[in-house]
């Protein structure tokens, strides 16, 4: 082998190591252990933001239950509360969770906090993660605040890991910017299948959902919908690939069925 050709080749074994890595990481699907640090992007003229952060947190739990079943040492239920904080720029917004709405088994749970400022929903939230008694914590943010800096993002994503308490923080109207969260969301809402009985009610909550920064997964973009209370996706390539199908049987709408996502939203 020539000089020019064993440093064609040294140079190619990098390209051929990320490539092998890429390969080798293991597409998202619902069912598989969350981040401790996410980010979503969302519109605040919708609450798909929000309604997705809830129900990646409902499949993070759902996870842990049937962990529990496998594990006759864990404890099958979790009843810990759960943390909501908004400042007040995304409760202008957005509105307030609506508690009708919610997940029944979460109605008496949630603690909501209203910050007047982002720099006071940061600090709850920080707070939040370092308590054990907490389920999860759900964040929502308007905009790109200056005291949402890397140092800001990068204190979230240690207290997360530090203490096992997942985050889910929404990011309403803002740009991606630098941060360390784990995995980072783009979403907007997606209309819903329509119900078996009554074609003119309204449907399951779906979301079209973009994962464009993630640690562990390479990116991709479903289509992810609440069917019955478990979260389903439909993982859709290039347009000339087709579409891969995770999960369920498509929504049959029936009469009654829990929520995931807020249905309403009170000012």
């Amino acid at each position: 082998m020539s000089l020019v050709q064993l440093s064609h080749t040294r140079d190619m074994l990098p390209l051929a190591a990320l490539a092998a890595d890429n390969a080798a990481a293991q597409r998202w699907r619902p069912g598989l252990a969350p981040a401790l640090h996410n980010e979503i992007f969302g519109s605040a003229d919708e609450a798909s933001g929000a309604g997705l952060a809830l129900a990646l947190a409902c499949d993070a739990l759902a996870k842990q239950a049937r962990q529990a079943k496998s594990d006759p040492l864990a404890l099958s239920d979790d009843n810990r509360s759960i943390l909501w904080v908004q400042d007040r720029a995304a409760i202008r917004l957005n509105g307030r969770p609506y508690r009708a709405g919610l997940p029944e088994g979460m109605r008496d749970r949630v603690i909501h906090v209203a910050a007047q400022t982002p720099e006071d929903a940061l600090f709850a939230l920080e707070e939040g993660l370092r308590c054990r008694d907490l389920a999860f914590v759900i964040g929502e943010i308007a905009d790109n605040p200056r005291a949402l800096d890397f140092t800001a993002s990068r204190r979230l994503s240690l207290a997360a890991e530090r203490h096992g308490a997942p985050l889910w923080l929404v990011r309403l109207d803002a740009r991606p910017d630098l941060s360390s969260a784990r995995m980072r969301w783009q979403v907007r809402s997606h209309p819903s299948s329509p119900p078996r009985w009554n074609r003119t009610a309204p449907g399951a909550s779906a979301w079209q959902a973009e994962l464009f920064r993630a640690r562990s997964h390479p990116p991709g973009q479903w289509i992810l919908r609440n069917d019955n209370g478990r979260l389903v996706a439909d993982r859709h390539g290039s347009a000339n690939d087709e579409a891969e199908h995770f999960s369920a049987p498509p929504h049959h709408g029936d009469l009654a069925r829990p929520t995931v996502g807020r249905s309403l939203a009170a000012l």
